[in-house]
This record gives structure tokens, C-alpha cells and sequence, in this order.
């Protein structure tokens, strides 16, 4: 008989005695396996969850008890089994079910979550919330080790220590990066501390000593005692100090005794710790020898492990042919990188938590000692980059566009008005695909180019990037270079750039009636947009921008020579490229040339392939070249007057 199938809400798993519930975790981690091998993502956390996932949902009434977790690609037997489980062969699919925490999919997800180490803080304002409204459901706060370093973890740990609400944080550890390996002496001290006799006593005790002269001291005391004991094997004294009862480690993957120890720790006051041990990638051997690989994969063959992705990552041979031969920008920077770091021993890399995503592992490889991930410590790693250029070093911060928003106050404060030589490497600045809302790259051109003494740019391919990273380097500025995820979405490779100057753009291609100015990304549509203008007898003029700040306004002044402007950006609208065109024309005293600015409009985009979000945002070549001919037939009769008037 198989279980999952007949699991519709958490009500129907909590009706199943302990065998039924191993045999659901094994029909669970089948499921996930077979979904996420045809479809890509996040499959290791999850795997080394599910024992978690399903003693929660069995212990508290969800979705009156809240649970909150950390991210979401940790929880999708949470998804199985709060009413997803039909749609979840649909995960992170264009119209189907989120990759992470959502919370217009279900009840039993109180936010929508995609960045790490905000659970606390949530999970404390709920606890809070229910303490106002003098209510008695249970919060719970899932997060896991690597998110426990995090900024805003730290913060909300030393807020919940103060307030002391009844609050249960699950610290899922499954990398033992925290506490030594579980053992039978450890299970018996937990057994011992979360005891409700052991407690009232202890209740009793701590009351009887605090009316003591120096009561208080002897009551940290006996704390300190007890945790002491049990910190030979866990250093849960850490905790302790903080303000929590800390209990654990416990297995994360022996159902009986975490469905004991959450029903013991329900009758606890106060914040408490509780520290589950798991095993990344559970139950999948190829996942569990290499957890950093499929902790976010591409589909693959079970059997194997093999990827069924076409085509092999190109081998460096430090030379800048096999450069421009990159297929995507992030290897191209990857590549880059090294060929300048063997040259300039100055030159160091910062990272937080995603060596393989931004391309710095190979990099860290080379040069081990010149490569500092920083964990995820957005705040830290540019604060980490302004001390090492201060001292000499040219530091270059490899980080996520949609993770550096975490690390604003730090660019304007550490960099910018220091005005210290940081390249700030931005990669997926665009629409990423199945990661969706929360990771899309979309706002960093709003957020950065109003910082004095900031330098930014976006490369058309991947080789620009390269030679935008050397030139970058050269700066006694700060310079974010942005840049997309993937390589171009359309055309073939222009081949070698010109040289990069400082505010100066690209012509890539004349006309006279309408000039198409492109950034990044859009720079390839835009030829081909152009091709197809002048099949209508358009003649756009196509400029790859390069510099967002400072403008070339020369270009700009060029530009509105044609009377009609269109700005192309596979970004935010509101404070981008485009709003930077048009501030330029009204100070060249221009803004009565006719403006088009194309972008993502005011909303969040959903999840799916970026070629599906990209003709969904009508960004695709057919979507922007109807979109720009219609603009330009409308305008044209206006615009023929306004030039016949100038030329009279």
C-alpha cells in the first residue's frame, strides 16, 4: 500500500503509528528522487529532512502550531504533505509550485522565503504576536547551520535571548560543522534535561536558591554545571549563555526519538535550542558522498548519478582564445580571473556561501589562500573587501545580484564613500529562471547607481566580461560589473570587444530614424530587433551601452539626433538604465526626444525558464520587436513634424 498517496493534509500522518511513518519517509525520499531527477534543484537538504519534516507535522497542529522554515528547498516533504503532493512534479515549473516557501501555495507557509537566516526574526515577531493576542499555539523556527551564521540570525538569536518567549528553534545541522558526532551519553543527558520531573524539580530548586543570598550566582551556576556536562560531547553552553535551554544533539533521522523529544519540549517555557543532527542527501549514496553537488543539481539519471545535461564545462588553458570561447559569463569571469590572478598576486576573492555558483571555486583552487568565503555573510564580505583593499590588496566580491542587496548599508558605507578599489562581480543580474521572486536579479542598477564614486557597468557577452574585469581592476574606484545568468539569449558571438574607457559605449550598428541603446543582455535582441526594423525600412541605430554610471552622454546626445529613443533592459525599470537616459537627455536639455523605455515593470516575476519569463515580461526579440514598431509607427507622424520644424 503506499502511503503517500493517501496523505492529503498533516492530519492524515498524524493517524500513522511509527512503522507507517518510516515506510511514508522512504515513499517520500523516492518521490523526491525520482521529481528532481527530471527536473533539476535542490535535492540533498531535502533528502537529509524528511524524518524532521514528518515528527513536526506529527507532533504540532499545523497549521495552528506554525512552522516556519529557513529557505523552503530544506522542506519539500513539507510540500508532500500539506496538499501539494498532485502538483509536486510541477515543482519550478513555469505555473507550478515554488522551489521555496510560498505563501500564496498553502496555509502551512506563513512567508515566502528564498534567502537564508530571516527565520528567526519572523519566528520571534510571530511568537510575539501570539503573546499579544494572549493565544497558546506553538511557534517553531527551522534553520539550518550554514544559515545560522548569517547576520540577521545572529541578531534575532541575542533578540530571543532577551525576550525569552516559548519559542522552539530546530537547528537542522547537517554538516556536524557545529557538534561532535551524536552519541549514547548524550541521549541520556537529553533524556534527563527535558524530563517533566526533572524539570519541576528543578523548578522548585531554582526558586528555593534564588530567595539565597547570591542566589542568582548559584542558579548560573548549577546551568553551567548541567550544560557543562553535557558540553563534552555538544557545545550547547553557547546557547545557554545566550538565553536558551539547549537540547541535543539528537538523530534527525531516528523517528521515535525526535517525535519524543518534541512531545517533552512542548511542556518547556522559554526559547529553546534544539539541535537535529541529519545527514545531507540521506538515503541516496551519490548524494550523500558528494552533498555540495546535489545540493542543487541539473536532472540526472538515478542510477548513475550521471547528468543528462548536454555538453561539458570547456577546459582552461590560460590563454585569451579559449577565453572568448566561454559559454556563459559566469565562466567567463571564472576564467578571467585567473589568468589575472597569476599575474597580480594582489588580487583576492571574496565570496559568500556560492564558490560554485559565482565561479570562484576554480580561483580558490589555484590560489587557496587568496579566496575567503565568508559564509552567508553578505555584510561581512564587503566590509572584509574594504579592510583588504585599504591595506594594499584589490579585492574582488563575487556575489549573487539579488544576495548583495543584504550588503547595501556596506557598498555606500565600506566602499563608496571610502572610495576604496572593490570590483563587485554581480552574477544572475537578470531574470534567473526557477529560483524565482526571490532570486531574480532585477534591482541592483536602482540601488547602486545612486552611490557617489560608483562605477557600473554590464558586458553584452561573455567576452566583454573579460575584458571588463581587467579594466575594472585598473580603477582606483569601486566598479560593480552586473552581468546575467547564462551566456546571450539570441545571435552569434560578436568576437573580441573593443577596448573598455571609462564611460564610453559601443555603435554596433548605424541608422537614422531610431536608436535602439541596450544594456547587457538585451544588446544581442537588440540586433536582431534592428534586422527586422529595417525589413520594414526602419533603420534602428543599435549601441551596446557598457556604462550605466557615469553615461556616455555624448552617445545619448547622438542618439536623440534620430528624435526616438528606446532604451532596452532586462532589469527594473523604476531607477534603471532607462531613467538614466532620460535624465541625461533633460540635462543635455533633449527630454523632448520621444523615449521608450523597455524593462520589467513594477511587480515580481514568477519562477520558470528564463526564455518562458522572458517572453512573459515581453522581453523575447518577437515581443520587443512588435512592442518597438508599434511605439515607433505611432510616434513617427510627430516626430516628422519635429524634425521638418528643426530642419526649417
Amino acid at each position: 500500500m503506499n502511503i503517500l498517496s493517501q496523505i492529503e493534509k498533516p492530519d492524515d500522518l498524524r493517524r500513522l503509528n511509527l512503522a507507517q511513518l518510516q515506510l511514508l519517509a522512504q515513499e517520500i525520499r523516492e518521490e523526491l528522487l525520482q521529481t528532481i531527477s527530471q527536473l533539476g534543484g535542490h535535492l540533498a537538504s531535502s533528502l537529509g529532512a524528511v524524518e524532521l519534516c514528518l515528527a513536526l507535522h506529527h507532533v504540532f497542529q499545523t497549521p495552528q502550531d506554525q512552522l516556519v522554515w529557513d529557505m523552503g528547498y530544506q522542506a519539500f516533504a513539507h510540500k508532500l504533505v500539506t496538499g501539494r503532493r498532485k502538483r509536486f512534479r510541477t515543482l519550478k515549473q513555469f505555473k507550478g509550485l515554488s522551489g521555496f516557501s510560498n505563501k500564496d501555495e498553502s496555509p502551512y507557509d506563513l512567508f515566502t522565503s528564498g534567502h537564508g537566516g530571516t527565520v528567526l526574526s519572523t519566528a520571534l515577531g510571530l511568537a510575539v504576536a501570539r503573546d499579544f493576542e494572549k493565544q497558546s499555539r506553538h511557534v517553531v523556527a527551522i534553520i539550518g547551520d550554514a544559515s545560522l551564521g548569517e547576520g540577521m540570525a545572529l541578531e534575532a538569536l541575542n533578540h530571543i535571548g532577551h525576550v525569552k518567549p516559548n519559542l522552539l528553534v530546530i537547528l537542522n545541522d547537517n554538516k556536524m560543522s557545529i557538534a561532535k558526532p551524536v552519541g549514547g551519553l548524550s541521549r541520556y543527558l537529553n533524556r534527563i534535561i527535558i524530563n517533566p520531573t526533572y524539570n519541576k524539580i528543578r523548578g522548585d530548586v531554582e526558586q528555593l536558591m534564588s530567595k539565597l543570598p547570591h542566589g542568582s550566582a548559584l542558579i548560573q551556576l548549577a546551568r553551567k554545571v548541567e550544560e557543562s556536562i553535557k558540553g563534552l560531547l555538544v557545545p550547547g553552553l553557547v546557547f545557554e549563555e545566550l538565553g536558551f535551554r539547549h537540547v541535543g544533539p539528537v538523530d534527525g533521522h531516528n523517528l521515535r526519538e525526535l517525535i519524543q523529544t518534541l512531545k517533552a519540549i512542548q511542556r518547556l517555557k522559554g526559547p529553546i535550542l534544539l539541535h537535529v543532527v541529519t545527514v545531507k542527501g540521506k538515503g541516496y549514496s551519490f548524494a550523500e558522498q558528494d552533498p555540495e553537488r546535489f545540493h542543487k543539481t541539473e536532472p540526472f539519471d538515478v542510477a548513475t548519478a550521471k547528468t543528462k545535461a548536454q555538453g561539458t564545462r570547456h577546459k582552461v588553458q590560460g590563454t585569451r582564445a579559449n577565453l572568448q570561447s566561454s559559454a556563459t559569463y559566469t565562466e567567463a569571469f571564472s576564467d578571467e580571473l585567473i589568468r589575472l590572478g597569476e599575474k597580480d598576486s594582489r588580487i583576492v576573492v571574496i565570496t559568500a556561501a556560492m564558490p560554485e555558483g559565482t565561479g570562484v571555486s576554480a580561483f580558490a583552487a589555484r590560489f587557496p589562500n587568496r579566496c575567503f568565503d565568508v559564509g552567508m555573510a553578505e555584510q561581512h564580505a564587503v566590509g572584509l573587501s574594504a579592510g583588504l583593499a585599504k591595506g594594499g590588496m584589490r579585492p574582488v566580491v563575487a556575489i549573487y545580484s539579488t544576495f548583495l542587496q543584504r550588503a547595501y548599508d556596506q557598498i555606500m558605507h565600506e566602499a563608496c564613500l571610502q572610495e576604496l578599489p572593490i570590483v563587485f562581480a554581480i552574477d544572475r543580474a537578470s531574470l534567473v529562471g526557477e529560483d524565482g521572486p526571490t532570486h531574480h536579479g532585477l534591482f541592483d542598477i536602482a540601488y547602486l547607481r545612486v552611490l557617489p564614486k560608483l562605477v557600473l557597468i554590464s558586458p553584452k557577452d561573455p567576452a566583454e566580461m573579460t575584458e571588463m574585469l581587467s579594466w575594472s581592476l585598473k580603477q582606483p574606484l569601486p566598479v560593480a560589473i552586473r552581468y546575467a545568468r547564462g551566456g546571450i539569449v539570441c545571435g552569434e558571438p560578436l568576437g573580441k570587444p573593443g577596448k573598455i574607457a571609462l564611460g564610453c559605449s559601443e555603435l554596433l550598428r548605424e541608422g537614422k530614424d531610431i536608436a535602439l541603446l541596450a544594456l547587457g543582455s538585451m544588446v544581442y535582441p537588440a540586433l536582431q530587433v534592428a534586422e527586422r526594423l529595417a525589413r520594414e525600412g526602419i533603420q534602428a541605430r543599435v549601441v551596446n551601452a557598457r556604462f550605466i554610471k557615469p553615461i556616455d552622454k555624448q552617445m545619448v546626445e547622438q542618439a536623440a539626433l534620430s528624435g526616438a529613443i528606446v532604451t532596452l533592459e532586462e532589469a527594473q525599470l523604476a531607477g534603471g538604465f532607462g531613467s538614466a537616459v532620460s535624465e541625461a537627455l533633460d540635462q543635455l536639455n533633449l527630454s523632448a526626444t520621444a523615449h521608450l523605455r523597455i524593462g520589467l515593470e513594477d511587480v515580481f516575476v514568477e519562477h520558470g525558464k528564463r526564455p518562458e519569463l522572458l517572453q512573459l515580461c515581453k522581453l523575447d526579440t518577437d515581443n520587443l520587436t512588435l512592442r518597438i514598431t508599434q511605439w515607433y509607427q505611432a510616434a513617427r507622424p510627430s516626430l516628422d513634424l519635429r524634425l521638418l520644424t528643426e530642419s526649417s
